[in-house]
Parts: structure tokens; sequence; C-alpha cells
């Protein structure tokens, strides 16, 4: 893919992040579930890269945070580390392991692993910066718990999203 389509896709998925979570962010408990950053996110790390969805990533919580105030600076920062692994991690999978449908399954599953292990582990450094504790309880919540409907959200939707669109590159060659 060109870097010029690679670089407008990559705009529009973070014109995403930025706005999809005014959909269910009026109750912030639907979308502190749904988790509605972190699709763009995962579709440009599979479409444009790992460069490209590492950036993409870690800009749209932080710059979400400055433009709206949501979600609040401390925690948008813990969510750039976890939203640009997600990125980089489905974009550099999907690319190395052998072509199937599983790649797409296994570089999602691997991603949303990873990222929430980042998240935990930024979390730990900035409540500590702030003279807190982050507990067990407020990882395995955060990062699962309250987290499980935007995880089955994504586990169904970006596999769908994605077999189509190497339906479609398929049947355009």
């Amino acid at each position: 893919m060109k870097q010029t389509k690679k670089l407008i896709l990559s705009a529009m998925f973070l014109a995403l992040g930025l706005v999809l979570p005014f959909f269910t962010g009026q109750i912030r408990e639907i979308g502190n579930k749904l988790l509605p950053m972190h699709i763009p996110v995962l579709l440009c790390g599979f479409l444009c890269g790992p460069q490209y969805g590492l950036l993409v990533g870690f800009i749209t919580p932080l710059l979400r945070s400055l433009l709206f105030s949501m979600p609040p600076l401390p925690r948008a920062i813990g969510m750039a580390f976890e939203l640009a692994t997600y990125g980089a991690v489905t974009g550099l999978l999907y690319r190395k392991l052998p072509k199937s449908k599983a790649r797409i399954y296994i570089s999602l599953l691997i991603a949303m692993v990873a990222g929430r292990l980042v998240w935990g582990i930024v979390s730990i450094l900035i409540y500590g910066i702030e003279g807190s504790a982050f507990t067990w309880q407020m990882f395995a919540g955060g990062a699962f718990l309250n987290a499980i409907p935007g995880i089955v959200v994504q586990i169904i939707l970006i596999p769908v999203l994605m077999l189509a669109l190497e339906k479609a590159r398929y049947q355009e060659s």
C-alpha cells in the first residue's frame, strides 16, 4: 500500500477515534465498557502497519484529552501507551504470521493482551508518581472485567471487517 494511502487511512482512523466516543460518551459507564477508541486503532494497525498503528494509537487518547478533556489527562497517558501497543502489535503480527484467517484472531488477541499489560505497567508508574496505589483489583477491573462488552465487540467486529476487506482486496486483483 502506498504511503499516501496509509497516511490518509491513518488520518481517518484518528478522526474516528476522536468521534466514536461521542456515541457512547454521554453515559460514561457505557463508553468505558465499549472501548470505542480501540476499534479504529486496531484497524489502523491491521491495514496501515505497525508504525501507523503505533502513532495513531498513541496520539488518539492524548489529542482527545486535549480537545475534549476526555479521557482525563492522567488516564489518557496510560491509554496512549495501551492503544499504541494495540496498533503496533496488530500491524506487526498481521504482516509476520502466515497468511490465514487465524492470523487475524491471533494478532488481535495477542495485541489486546499486550496492550492491557502495557496499560497496567504505565498505570502503576502514573499512580506511583501521584502517590497512590494501583492494585490488582484496579488492574483486573480496568483491563478485563469492566471491559468485557468492548472486548466482545472487538473480537467479533474486527475479524469480520478484516475478512471482508481481505475478500474485497482479493476480488479487486
